[in-house]
């Protein structure tokens, strides 16, 4: 049995010893098992004590202080993490919008090259997600550790403006795709370490947000590249592209390094008391602490934890198939360049169905959070989605096609961004187990990228019937997941109402304020 850094366990009239007290290494993570299962009918009680700093607080006073420490660790995290996010996106998407602008005329591309181009990013992109976000928990340092990674992306995004041939083309966007793994799971990592599962959704949709707005204005940026610097310096439109987005990048990656906070304890601007608040109601909110010191993280522990999870396998199937139903994105503006407008005006029609999309994610995982709801967040979007993908392979008229395209991204991302959420409440301790089960559930989904990319050529247009097909079965799998997910943690939620073991769990006793004072329940 394991304590936290700040508990007191009591059963049968006894206190465990100082030695009981304080374990390290990996009995940290004995925390997976309160009690024995024999053992489950006579669950100890939790008593947890606040830190020094914390524990004097009246209930008014701990409230306002957290409410300004919310608002701080908002104003200083965030808008980084958004700006950095609609560049990771940009970079590794700007490739749809490169195609229009003369890319594929350029290298010679012929059959599938482009699609084979595009799906190579994914395989680097699944091959580092696990170990960077297992390194990233291990060293602590996601101040230093992201913004190198984007250092290095920008700088192969540039690189990819003076390719002059096919080969060149899949190196840069197997390499880009292997650097930029480092970012999104480690984004999800690193929020979950600062907010508590009820605030956690909104501020996924607001990290996610940053791909949306990419979206929307990736078409716009290509649409002014394109219209006006093609053949300037002697370049083709779509190297500017590349070099443009680049450059900016690797701007933006310098200005993070003085900006982004490390883990609650670690971090230099915050107050020591606003340290121990911060730990402290993550803590609180789970029943156990979070990030402390690397040496508590074991690089393969915490895989084996997640790995041995079936709610981790689940939530695999269900992000796989959210994620496979999304894939249309990677070809946007190819499909709604079936529309027959110029290059022009295709890419600026990209926009408006991103813009939606941004508007409804906001929406939906701010009343998530409210009522901390998670399962008809997600499966009603996926029901608008199916929608719009039966629309556009059902008709070629102008006005309903492009309703289905306003529909279908709204309809796949507005869910998708709260079922990012339910990974870290569902399995929230110990943090290498969630880092490990977030990149896990990252890499897996993307792997429908690689497939999907072949979804689309030019001679299945306008309709795409197979892809739309296809999206619309991913679809309604995602629905079926997240249906046996709810009902497995309904019934785990019974057990620890009736005081029975629950395997990742953690119990806590009477005395506690907040949502914790009832004990750890999962959110479904």
């Amino acid at each position: 049995m394991v304590f936290s850094r700040h508990s007191k366990i009591y059963g049968d009239g006894a206190e465990p010893s100082s030695t009981e007290r304080f374990p390290t290494g990996d009995d940290k993570y004995a925390a997976e098992r309160i009690d024995s299962p024999e053992s489950h009918a006579d669950v100890p009680i939790r008593i947890r004590e606040a830190p020094p700093l914390v524990r004097g607080l009246a209930p008014e006073e701990r409230e306002r202080l957290e409410a300004e420490l919310r608002r701080k660790i908002d104003f200083r995290l965030l808008p980084m993490v958004v700006l950095i996010y609609i560049l990771n996106y940009l970079d590794r998407n700007n490739i749809a919008a490169a195609r229009l602008a003369g890319l594929e005329d350029d290298l010679h591309l012929n059959g599938t090259q482009f699609s084979t181009a595009v799906s190579i990013l994914f395989v680097g992109y699944l091959l580092m997600q696990i170990p960077s976000n297992i390194f990233l928990n291990k060293i602590g340092k996601p101040a230093l550790y992201l913004p190198t990674c984007m250092i290095v992306w920008g700088i192969i995004s540039g690189a990819t403006g003076s390719v002059q041939s096919y080969g060149g083309l899949i190196a840069c966007r197997f390499f880009l795709g292997f650097i930029e793994a480092a970012y999104f799971p480690g984004c999800l990592f690193y929020l979950s370490s600062w907010y508590t599962r009820k605030e956690l959704g909104l501020r996924i949709a607001i990290l996610y947000s940053g791909s949306l707005i990419s979206g929307a204005f990736s078409g716009l940026i290509a649409a002014g590249i394109t219209g006006g610097m093609d053949g300037a310096k002697g370049l083709r439109a779509w190297r500017w592209l590349f070099i443009i987005e680049g450059v900016i990048t690797v701007i933006v990656a310098f200005t993070a390094y003085f900006i982004l906070p490390d883990f609650p304890r670690t971090t230099t601007w915050l107050t020591e008391e606003e340290r121990q608040l911060a730990a402290w109601r993550l803590e609180e909110d789970v029943g156990e602490d979070d990030w402390v010191g690397s040496e508590e993280q074991t690089l393969l522990h915490g895989l084996k934890l997640a790995v041995m999870d079936i709610k981790m396998w689940i939530l695999m199937v269900m992000l796989f198939c959210i994620v496979a139903s999304g894939s249309v994105t990677n070809f946007f503006p190819t499909v709604v360049a079936t529309l027959k407008y110029n290059n022009i005006q295709s890419l600026l029609l990209t926009a408006p169905p991103y813009a939606l999309a941004v508007i409804t994610s906001f929406a939906n995982a701010w009343h998530a959070d409210r009522t901390g709801e998670r399962y008809f967040h997600i499966t009603l979007p996926l029901w608008v989605a199916v929608a719009a993908f039966i629309l556009a392979a059902a008709t070629t008229a102008t006005a309903p096609r492009y309703l289905a395209m306003m529909l279908m991204v709204p309809g796949v991302y507005t869910g998708y961004v709260v079922g990012l959420a339910w990974i870290s409440n569902t399995i929230p301790r110990p943090p290498a187990k969630r880092a490990a089960a977030l990149a896990a559930i990252n890499a897996v989904s993307n792997t429908s990228s690689i497939y999907a990319s072949y979804m689309y050529p030019p001679s299945d247009g306008p309709r795409y019937v197979l892809a739309m097909a296809v999206n619309c079965g991913t679809a309604l799998i995602a629905v079926i997941a997240a249906t046996s997910l709810r009902i497995i943690l309904g019934r785990l939620n019974k057990k620890l109402d009736a005081g029975q073991y629950v395997s990742g769990a953690v119990a806590s006793g009477e005395g506690v304020p907040g949502a914790a004072k009832k004990g750890f329940r999962f959110l479904l």
